[in-house]
């Protein structure tokens, strides 16, 4: 179905000099965006400045807009309607969700992309709630919004998301190794 280079998103809760090669190798090659958790936050913001790539901001819009992010990323466990401040507008949002109700919700919370998890499988989820190709392309056959595809996604299968609606891809563990 996509003919195009997919964005990748890359989901960063550490920074190592393993991570730090790969993500520069990877910016050389593609349009690149790290979505920054909690954890070692200060560092990987840092590193993201440094290296002029765009950021998201997990679940923080008022943390996104103090250092200007290009955007928030709203995870699927986030389903306050209300948390995204009337400034905001500045800003990117983008979301996850696992099934059609969390993307109605995400829908709401004005999310210009959305990913749906997971893709492939993954230690964090049991077999039976992987999707695969085609109940993801089942799943979102009627969405409106951008299409992400997240979870399970590595050297092996990341080429397979070109066989979906997917605009872009969120990586954790193909920049990892």
């Amino acid at each position: 179905m996509n003919s195009y280079k997919l964005d990748y998103y890359i989901f960063l809760d550490e920074l190592n000099e393993k991570i730090i090669k790969n993500i520069k190798n990877f910016k050389k090659k593609t349009k690149l965006k790290v979505i920054i958790s909690k954890k070692n936050f200060s560092s990987i913001l840092a590193f993201a400045k440094k290296n002029k790539i765009s950021y998201f901001i997990t679940d923080n819009a008022k943390l996104a807009i103090k250092h200007k992010a290009h955007g928030i990323f709203i995870t699927s466990k986030n389903k306050n309607l209300s948390s995204i401040p009337k400034n905001a507008h500045k800003i990117e949002i983008i979301g996850s969700a696992h099934n059609q109700y969390e993307y109605f919700i995400k829908e709401k919370q004005q999310c210009s992309t959305i990913f749906l998890s997971p893709i492939f499988y993954n230690k964090k989820y049991t077999l039976n709630k992987i999707l695969h190709l085609t109940k993801f392309n089942l799943i979102t056959l009627n969405w409106k919004k951008r299409i992400g595809a997240l979870g399970g996604i590595n050297l092996k299968n990341f080429k397979l998301v070109s066989l979906t609606k997917a605009k872009c891809m969120g990586v954790k563990s193909l920049i990892a190794k």
